[in-house]
């Protein structure tokens, strides 16, 4: 693809700064500072889903029937460049990204006239119920169990590691419907509503102190019928689907910012007058980091293609998927040595939107470490990037 800009992308560029200046508030440009994972704290994030909304650049890949902007590849690429560039609060992918993709394709016509205006407005906010306790990249195996009683369905088990479901009010979610066959078979697609009775919420503190992950029980919740998506005993295919979208995704440009953000650091005077950007070696680290995210630019281009015409982005998101979330994780290691020792002395509590953090150093010092805590889970989650290589190995190499 041919990244020189012409007139009309410029004109854009400048459109889009003009934007950001004028409704990126300070609030949720701090907000935006001190993400430290894929989701902004959900007060934050809907704000700016709001404006995004009310300008109707909320969702730049859907199609331009369910409310999608009609942007060019390079208009998509300016887009995200330049949020990432101005450090917007991380909209929630869940319903974005994820649900009204699958909807879309696999929806009842009563369901995409409910569900997707309400995603596009930010109405609903969506959680997945996808990982178990033993049944995380292995999702095949999961065990949560629904039973159909007429028009509905009785849920019980439990998922684990879902993300901002004590900020949800719907979930979707993989129940087993039936054991008798391979494990892929007999998983159905449900869309639940979070004040459904016997549904549980209960908080897991992360290392990186923060209050996004879960555990959700269900003890005999009743979904109706109608909330399938997709056949019942076929939500495996369903699943895979999503997934695609979940690992698709921009991270060129907002690995580029990063980059730029450890070079500040190195930039910094130690206290004997050196600077970490003069090592040598380190130097070369941050230069290879450089050069493999613009290779990774390339393949994020393909799957924006891809998904502007309609089509399903397959084995494409599980390159970007790994190697996106593989140079995060090398970004962020050259930050915290960048930081170095003050990555120590701060105490930073597990917060809910508007708390603060406590910290003692440089103002540069304050997310790089929980940043580095939470990124460990980037390779894990989406599908390890070992399942990833087995897919790539499977229908990019015929292997």
């Amino acid at each position: 693809m041919e990244l020189a800009m012409a007139a009309e992308d410029a004109a854009f560029r400048d459109e889009v700064r003009a934007f950001l200046d004028t409704h990126l508030t300070d609030e949720l440009r701090e907000a935006g500072r001190l993400t430290t994972s894929v989701f902004t704290d959900r007060d934050y994030n809907l704000k700016w889903h709001k404006i995004l909304y009310e300008k109707g650049w909320v969702a730049p890949n859907w199609p331009e029937e369910y409310g999608g902007t009609g942007w060019s590849e390079m208009q998509k690429y300016i887009w995200s460049s330049e949020c990432a560039r101005a450090q917007t609060p991380n909209l929630s992918p869940m319903g974005l990204r994820m649900c009204g993709p699958v909807i879309m394709k696999y929806g009842t016509q009563e369901q995409k006239d409910f569900y997707l205006p309400r995603i596009l407005a930010g109405e609903d906010y969506w959680c997945q119920g996808y990982s178990e306790p033993g049944s995380g990249s292995d999702l095949a195996s999961l065990q949560c169990k629904a039973v159909r009683e007429g028009d509905e369905y009785v849920i019980n088990g439990t998922k684990i590691w879902t993300t901002h479901a004590h900020f949800a009010n719907r979930m979707f979610c993989l129940v087993r419907t039936d054991a008798s066959g391979k494990p892929q078979q007999g998983i159905t697609f449900l869309l639940i509503d979070m004040d459904t009775p016997g549904l549980k919420v209960e908080p897991i503190l992360t290392m990186a102190g923060d209050h996004e992950v879960n555990q959700v029980f269900f003890d005999d919740v009743r979904v109706p019928v109608k909330n399938r998506v997709g056949e019942e005993n076929d939500g495996w295919t369903v699943a895979k689907y999503l997934l695609e979208f979940e690992r698709g995704g921009a991270y060129a440009a907002g690995l580029e910012v990063n980059i730029q953000q450890v070079e500040h650091i190195a930039n910094q005077e130690a206290a004997d007058g050196g600077k970490l950007i003069d090592d040598p070696a380190f130097k070369a680290k941050l230069d290879d980091a450089a050069i493999r995210v613009k290779a990774l630019e390339m393949t994020e281009h393909r799957i924006m293609s891809a998904m502007s015409a309609g089509q399903n982005p397959g084995p494409a998101s599980s390159m970007l998927k790994t190697g996106g979330t593989e140079l995060k994780q090398l970004i962020d290691t050259l930050a915290v040595e960048a930081v170095g020792y003050y990555m120590a002395p701060f105490e930073r509590e597990a917060r809910e939107p508007g708390s603060n953090i406590a910290l003692v150093g440089p103002d540069y010092a304050l997310t790089p470490m929980a940043t580095y805590l939470n990124n460990r889970a980037s390779s894990i989650y989406g599908g390890s990037n070992e399942v990833q290589r087995n897919i790539m190995a499977k229908l990019v190499l015929g292997l």
